[in-house]
């Protein structure tokens, strides 16, 4: 488990993963997944250790997501070292909805697509009033994965929706609403937070510094936001948006016809075939398959060109209308890639899934403590 990118430690009967990239804003590579795993591994069989902990070096945030730009020159010679990671990354996120320990995530600061993946499926996930958390793969010609479109689809009504189309950042009050996070604690409390760790149960640490968490802007925008977004079809969408006569909304069909239209058509379609999957597993199973036809779209290289590469945040998308995205591409990105299928299966497929996020805070959880 050795990876300076992962600091992996040990303080009484708290196992804590420290992600630590400062730099990078703790931005996942392929070792710091391996990493997180083997501890995962290692800490559910030693009796000793009651509580995981998983944080980010740097005062920026826990992670701005994965090496994007890793993904980028991999797409340009072929794609398979990207395979691998999301294979491994995909099921770290099962992992640690599923693991049968407390996991306690603090979502200070930035926390960005990979970084949702490690933090928004644990039992208890905080957040502060620092927190800045989105999935901006619109914005790269990509579309939500690490189970993120398991957990916007069932946000309340079409806040998920909304956050996924725009790759808007939301507050940690936002994230509350939405079942992203489960606490709001102050980020000054958080060192007191993390030493009780090592020698109380999560549950009782985390209820005790819990907070009732500040309004939420989100839930003032909620009258338009279930309007507009409620059609599945993105060029209506954007349509209401731009009629409804409201600041937000125009700039929300403003900051959606500046993304990929062809990420924009394929997450709408994702979303709403995760709102009927029977788990985040069969989600997963699905990104998947999404995330191997996205790494062959041109919009992908060339979103990541223009935002990480070159900077000049002026993308050339192909297609560049939302009203020429092909069907068949979007119909082809959900269809099974046979053997490369991730395979995942829920640990019982007739029980209720566990793992479907709550939208109530401050709560306890069935983890334990």
């Amino acid at each position: 488990m050795e990876n300076n990118d992962v600091l992996v430690e040990r303080t009484g009967q708290l196992g804590h993963l420290v992600l630590n990239r400062p730099a990078a804003i703790n931005a996942l590579n392929h070792g710091m997944v391996r990493t997180i795993a083997a501890a995962l591994d290692e800490w559910e069989a030693d009796p000793s250790v009651a509580t995981v902990l998983i944080s980010g070096a740097g005062e920026r945030g826990l992670c701005a997501g994965g090496d994007i730009v890793t993904i980028y020159h991999d797409a340009r010679s072929g794609g398979s070292e990207s395979e691998t990671f999301w294979r491994d990354e995909y099921h770290l996120n099962a992992r640690i909805a599923r693991y049968p320990k407390p996991i306690v995530t603090l979502m200070d600061g930035v926390v960005l697509g990979g970084g949702v993946g490690i933090s928004a499926h644990a039992s208890h996930r905080i957040v502060s009033e620092r927190s800045r958390i989105g999935m901006p793969e619109t914005g790269i010609g990509f579309v939500p994965d690490v189970g993120g479109t398991w957990l916007l689809a069932h946000a309340p009504g079409e806040l998920g929706l909304h956050a996924a189309l725009t790759g808007t950042m939301v507050s940690g009050a936002d994230a509350i609403l939405m079942g992203l996070a489960s606490h709001f604690v102050d980020s000054a409390i958080l060192p007191t937070l993390i030493a009780e760790l090592a020698e109380r149960g999560a549950s009782a640490v985390v209820g005790r510094y819990g907070q009732v968490p500040p309004e939420s802007a989100l839930a003032r925008e909620r009258w338009w936001i279930d309007e507009a977004y409620a059609p599945d079809d993105a060029g209506t969408i954007l349509e209401r948006l731009a009629s409804m006569g409201h600041p937000a909304a125009s700039a929300a069909a403003e900051t959606i016809a500046a993304k990929s239209p062809t990420a924009v058509t394929v997450t709408l379609a994702a979303l709403r075939r995760a709102r009927l999957a029977g788990s985040l597993e069969e989600a997963l199973n699905q990104e998947f398959r999404v995330s191997l036809r996205a790494l062959r779209w041109p919009d992908f290289a060339e979103g990541i060109r223009a935002q990480l590469v070159d900077k000049d945040r002026n993308p050339a998308w192909s297609p560049a209308a939302l009203a020429d995205v092909d069907a068949g591409v979007v119909a082809g990105a959900f269809a099974d890639v046979g053997a490369l299928e991730l395979g995942l299966s829920a640990p019982d497929a007739t029980a209720t899934d566990v793992s479907v996020p709550s939208n109530t805070a401050p709560q306890t959880t069935a983890k334990g403590s």
